[in-house]
Parts: C-alpha cells; sequence; structure tokens
C-alpha cells in the first residue's frame, strides 16, 4: 500500500481516537459469531502488517492530540477491518510505551490473547488508565465450536484473575451456559463487570451458528434469573438485546417522540424494537415507518446500526420524512451512517422527499439509556416481571 495513502487511513481512524495496528491479514481466530466476517457494506483498506516505523509515526500523532476524557481504542474498525490485534507479535510492547509516554488512557479488546502477567502488571502500574474489555464468549462445552482456535479456558482465566479486566462479556447459549460463566468469573474475579446477553446472528453467520445463538435467546431468561438469584457480588449487566432494551427504556422513547412534536400524518423513520414500543403505547402518535436492518440482515433490529439504503428501500412517495439522528452520527462528526454513506448523497437519491432529522433522537441519548437501564436486575424485575412485555413480544412488524 503507497505510504501516504496507509498514513491517511492512520490518521482517519486517529481522528476518532482509535489506535490503529493492523495484522496486515484476515483475523487468525475465525470465530463463528465474529461480524467482521462480511465488512463489504462499508469500504475498508487492506493494511499491511504494523511495522515500528508505524508504529513511530501512529505514536507521534497521537502524543499531538489533546489529552481528554476519552479512551483511545486498540484498533481500527472505520476503514481498516476489525481483528484481535494482540496476536501481533509487538502489541505488548507498544501497549506499554502508549501508557509510558503519553498521559492518555486506552481501550482494549481481545478475546483472550493478553500475556496474563504483563496485562495485570500494566493495570498495576497504570491504575484507572486501562479499560480492558475481555470478550470470554463463553467457557463452556460450546466454547471450542465457536472459536476453534481461540485461546484455552485456562489463559482466560489467569487473565481475569488480577486487576486488569474491567468487564468481561460472555452468552447465553442454552441452559446452565451464561449462569454457569458468571459464577466461575465472579469466583476468579469478584470486581469486574459482567456484560452479558445473547449474540444476534446477522445474515452472513452461519446456519447451525445461527442456530445456537437463537437457543440462547429461548433460554435468557432463565440463565438471568439463575444469575440474579445467586446475588453476585460484581456489577451484572444485559446489553446486547435491542428490543429488550427499549422495553426497558419505554417511557423515554416515549417522552422523547412526545418532545419532537409530530403530527398524526407524519412518517417517522424507526427500526423494529422502537417500532414496537411506539406502536403498543403511542399507537396514532404518527405515521410509523418501519425499516427492517436489511444491510446487516439476520436477527438485527435497531436503529442505531440502520443504513440509509435500508431506509431507502421502504421509501415509497413520501414527500417528507423523520430520520432519527442516531441513524447518521459517523466518525468524525460527518453526517454519515454505518456504511460510509452520507445524509447528503442519500438526499440526492430522493429528491421529492424533504428529510427532516430528529435531533433528540440521539446516540448520546441511546448509550446514556442503555447504561441506566441496562443491568441484569432491571431485566427481571421490570421485563420479566411486568406482564406488559408479553404483549411487547407478539406486536407484530409490517411486512
Amino acid at each position: 500500500m503507497d505510504k501516504e495513502l496507509l498514513h491517511e487511513v492512520f490518521r482517519r481512524e486517529m481522528n476518532d481516537r482509535k489506535i490503529p495496528l493492523s495484522l496486515g491479514k484476515t483475523c487468525p481466530v475465525k470465530c463463528a459469531f465474529c461480524y467482521e466476517k462480511d465488512t463489504s457494506y462499508r469500504t475498508t483498506f487492506d493494511t499491511p502488517l504494523t511495522t515500528q516505523e508505524d508504529w513511530e509515526y501512529i505514536l507521534k500523532e497521537i502524543q499531538s492530540y489533546p489529552t481528554g476524557t476519552e479512551h483511545w481504542v486498540v484498533g481500527g474498525n472505520e476503514y481498516m477491518e476489525w481483528t484481535d490485534l494482540f496476536l501481533h507479535p509487538r502489541a505488548m510492547n507498544w501497549l506499554n510505551e502508549f501508557l509510558e509516554t503519553t498521559d492518555k488512557n486506552i481501550t482494549l479488546f481481545t478475546v483472550g490473547y493478553t500475556p496474563a502477567t504483563e496485562i495485570n502488571r500494566l493495570a498495576e502500574k497504570y491504575p484507572g488508565r486501562i479499560n480492558f474489555e475481555l470478550s470470554v464468549i463463553t467457557l463452556g462445552s460450546y466454547r471450542k465450536r465457536l472459536m476453534p482456535h481461540g485461546p484455552t479456558v485456562d489463559q482466560v482465566l489467569r487473565i481475569l484473575d488480577g486487576p486488569a479486566v474491567t468487564s468481561a462479556n460472555f452468552y447465553s447459549l442454552g441452559p446452565d451456559t451464561m449462569y454457569a460463566d458468571a459464577v466461575k468469573i465472579s469466583h476468579v474475579n469478584k470486581k469486574c463487570l459482567l456484560w452479558m446477553g445473547c449474540l444476534t446472528p446477522l445474515k452472513y453467520i452461519d446456519r447451525d451458528t445461527t442456530m445456537l445463538m437463537r437457543q440462547g435467546k429461548k433460554f435468557l431468561p432463565r440463565e438471568a434469573k439463575k444469575i440474579y438469584e445467586a446475588n453476585l457480588s460484581n456489577t451484572t449487566m444485559i446489553q446486547t438485546e435491542s428490543d429488550i432494551t427499549a422495553f426497558l427504556n419505554r417511557n423515554k422513547i416515549i417522552k422523547t417522540f412526545d418532545a419532537c412534536e409530530l403530527e398524526k400524518k407524519d412518517t417517522v423513520v424507526m427500526a423494529g424494537n422502537v417500532y414496537k414500543v411506539m406502536s403498543l403505547l403511542r399507537k396514532n402518535r404518527a405515521r410509523y415507518l418501519y425499516v427492517p436492518n436489511d444491510t446487516l440482515g439476520g436477527d438485527s433490529n435497531c436503529s442505531t446500526l440502520l443504513t440509509f439504503d435500508d431506509v431507502g428501500r421502504r421509501l415509497t412517495n413520501e414527500k417528507r420524512a423523520y430520520l432519527p439522528k442516531v441513524i447518521m452520527e459517523g466518525s468524525s462528526g460527518e453526517e454519515k451512517d454505518i456504511s460510509g454513506t452520507t445524509f447528503d448523497e442519500f438526499k440526492l437519491r430522493f429528491p421529492d422527499c424533504n428529510f427532516k432529522v430528529l435531533h433528540k433522537v440521539n446516540s448520546s441519548l441511546s448509550n446514556k439509556k442503555l447504561y441506566e437501564k441496562g443491568y441484569l436486575k432491571n431485566y427481571v424485575e421490570d421485563y420479566l416481571g411486568n406482564p406488559l412485555h408479553k404483549k411487547f413480544e407478539v406486536v407484530a412488524l409490517p411486512n
């Protein structure tokens, strides 16, 4: 790759506070559930293996940025393919250098390739600066099937046995999966956040893995109740189910749309999770235009992941349509969707439709509410324990 183009890709990622390291190849871990199996919906560049010269350029650029409260994320995922970068032979050296030569915080994701002793030593040396989100996925019998080339359970537990891990994410895949993992992880580490839920099958996930993911969703209530009753010392959260998140935030969703002062005849674009809330609790507030997540497909059902192409497929003869701001909150503050299509490009496709933006329906709101209402306790008490959730689950989505 031409060095000028490579540096431009680096700069684009760094503008979003990403540390653009590269393995120079497709991720060798080959997890069956990986959402980067198909990146054709967005433009990515085949960046070569990051060299020491590349790293020196990246670090110098990062050092020129002002330090704020944000974390720098190891790995680019806007213009680069997301991979487990701790397979890079120099990754830990560079992580150490970043912490030593800057005053910036860092977020790292891995399925467990960080050397346990070394990463825990860094956490002790730089307290509060490392946000380590460990993708445990599962410690049980499905692990080999989902992660045939992943690190061993013993390696993952060694990483957990120390101060480094901020949160561990793992999922319901059937009876005594998520619950068993929660108990085991809590026994090793009583402080890290337990981030749970289900894996969402997208259209390019293979059939057997899709069936396993859906089996996990079927058993989620049972698994969550058992964890709730176990009363673990760790903070426990359910964060991967968009329908559940929407239901738990139903009052805020309704209040936000009421504040938009919409007329009954107004066409409002929304994904299925919000559509179900509004159809059940504000049936005639406006004309709700349900838009499926066709770009990602599968069971995806979330406004944040809608693309302009998804919206375009559902438009007919509308003269005016309201779009949630959250669709177009791309990188670097640009008005673009997750595929990289800009709002201006989309509007050119529909010159006869006047698009209005619902600025109150934005990612700041959704992220804030995701955390406020995302506790497992809320899921068990206000979702499973609320008779209204049964009516919510049977709300039909339009064809």
